[in-house]
């Protein structure tokens, strides 16, 4: 039984509900005429969940979601790196649920974020190909829903802090204020979009690694929808979003109302920095230490829960957008044992860390379960009862896996390459334990590597009949399997075709929002209405 809360469910008589696969064990005991049973609370949520109710609480759970950037599948300690120093995420992974093949939608930042947040392939909503940029017309529509709009529906108060890279539009149209958070504090785009050369990027005044892009405004914290700050303080930077998801917290369990934080952290992304605390601290080097900053933000979350007082009420869910940026050498992490990373469909490009947190109600252990960003819309509209938007969503509800850690219900990833086109359609797709490559590609992410097929001269390749692998038995894509491996070659080559062409029958690509170019006057700028831009948008 549940050490904390033992509940105690009169049974009906008959009996009317399906039968499940659990099984509960419950004491029984007559009172007053009725049939009772004492359930532990783990087992009823998990009970409850298959009948399609939800657990009655005194309020609804706290969600928090967390995203780092370009993290590699090999760079958390819990996840095998023999240096980094994550002891919060290595803490979290061994009290909840860790995922051993959880996909991002996306290999690039802009569309793996819109996936997240939306539960749907960025094809659907446009956001192809590449990534914004500081001055671009186009964004996230704002007809698409958006988690943090789901759960205002359901009284939630809302907050983002960190990279949004969703666009920013006129006036800053795309911003989070405008697709259901409350609040927002961060940098509107990633933080190299910028010229970086003459920023301190660790103290005491150690320069960035790296200009960073050039001919564009200097790099601006927004906060809502007004730049507060230009250039920002990188070094400065992490404890600011710190003591905004801390003050979230308390404010939002303080007025008694359920949250959801969404905190999307710039690292480990190019160019790396941090503040003083974790400067030099640890054996990666400058990597390192931003990863060490980044495992801190969790740590000060956490404590934040802690002295709400809604730790045991609250879903954590950590992941990453994308795999590393292996051009930057060892500056650009670590995609272990899988091939290739940022910007490819190999498994470096999209397999990524995912850990699951809830005390009482998510027991400790790994998950060999195919998930993805596209299920964590679905799954936390399921928990807080919030009704899923009128659209096609590609991500399924994940609360087997996470309460009864039962079998999930994605069988298939579908692997889009950075510039999906109708002609091509996916390059790869995962089924159960094998994947089908259909089309190959390298790119300049993922370059320096001592294999050539991740580098940018890696051209678009066909393959017919299509590369197969084994995850399971080579994870890292090494081997093609031939007829004479598998005696069911045929058919699983046969089976993922008709899953390709299931899913490309039903796409319906919206219109490209990178494709409704840019403008360099809608960079948001600190200064509106000056020049000469972009020089002028800087702080005196």
């Amino acid at each position: 039984h549940s050490p904390s809360i033992t509940f105690f469910v009169p049974l009906c008589a008959p009996c009317t509900a399906p039968r499940t696969s659990l099984s509960l064990t419950p004491v029984q005991f007559h009172f007053r005429g009725l049939l009772f049973a004492v359930v532990p609370m783990a087992s009823l949520r998990s009970l409850l969940l298959a009948l399609g109710l939800s657990l009655p609480v005194t309020s609804s759970p706290g969600v928090v979601l967390i995203l780092a950037d370009d993290l590699g599948y090999g760079d958390l300690g819990c996840f095998g790196h023999p240096s980094s120093r994550t002891p919060n995420l290595d803490r979290l992974a061994a009290s909840g649920r860790r995922f051993s093949d959880f996909y991002s939608a996306s290999s690039l930042c802009s569309p793996s974020r819109a996936a997240l947040l939306t539960g749907r392939y960025p094809t659907r909503s446009g956001i192809y190909p590449g990534v914004f940029s500081p001055g671009s017309r186009g964004g996230l529509p704002l007809n698409e829903t958006t988690i943090a709009e789901l759960l205002k529906q359901q009284g939630y108060v809302t907050a983002m802090v960190g990279k949004w890279h969703l666009g920013y539009g006129l006036n800053g149209n795309y911003l989070p204020i405008h697709q259901g958070f409350d609040e927002f504090l961060g940098i509107p785009y990633s933080h190299d979009q910028g010229p970086c050369q003459n920023l301190t990027c660790f103290p005491p005044n150690i320069k960035c690694y790296g200009k960073c892009d050039q001919g564009v405004v200097l790099l601006p914290l927004v906060k809502n929808d007004k730049v507060v700050q230009q250039p920002i303080s990188f070094t400065k930077l992490t404890p600011a979003y710190d003591r905004f998801a801390r003050d979230f917290i308390l404010r939002a369990t303080k007025r008694g109302k359920p949250f959801f934080l969404y905190y999307a952290s710039h690292h480990t992304h190019y160019p790396q920095f941090a503040s003083a605390g974790f400067t030099r601290q640890t054996k990666r080097g400058p990597l390192g230490d931003a990863l060490m900053e980044f495992d801190g933000s969790v740590g000060q979350i956490m404590k934040a829960l802690h002295d709400a007082g809604v730790e045991n009420n609250t879903l954590i869910f950590i992941t990453s957008d994308n795999g590393p940026e292996l051009m930057r050498r060892s500056r650009g992490g670590n995609a272990g044992l899988l091939k290739c990373g940022k910007g490819t469909t190999y498994e470096g490009g999209m397999r990524e860390p995912a850990i699951a947190y809830w005390p009482g109600q998510i027991t400790p252990g790994v998950t060999h379960e195919l998930a993805s960003t596209l299920d964590v819309l679905p799954t936390i509209a399921r928990l807080t009862g919030a009704k899923l938007p009128q659209v096609k969503i590609d991500g399924y509800d994940m609360s087997e896996i996470l309460f009864n850690n039962g079998k999930g219900k994605r069988d298939t990833m579908f692997y889009y390459p950075f510039a999906p086109s109708k002609k091509l359609g996916v390059f790869a797709v995962r089924y159960g334990q094998y994947k089908a490559h259909y089309f190959t590609q390298g790119s300049s992410h993922s370059g320096s590597t001592p294999d050539r097929a991740c580098h940018w001269d890696a051209l678009l390749t066909p393959h017919d009949p299509p590369l197969l692998f084994d995850l399971e038995a080579d994870p890292s894509e090494n081997y093609p399997l031939r007829s004479s491996d598998i005696p069911n070659y045929s058919w699983i080559i046969d089976q993922i075709h008709k899953e390709k062409l299931m899913l490309e029958m039903g796409m319906e690509f919206g219109e490209s929002q990178m494709d409704k170019g840019f403008d360099p006057n809608l960079e948001p700028c600190i200064k509106p209405g000056c020049s000469p831009r972009p020089a002028c948008c800087a702080m005196n």
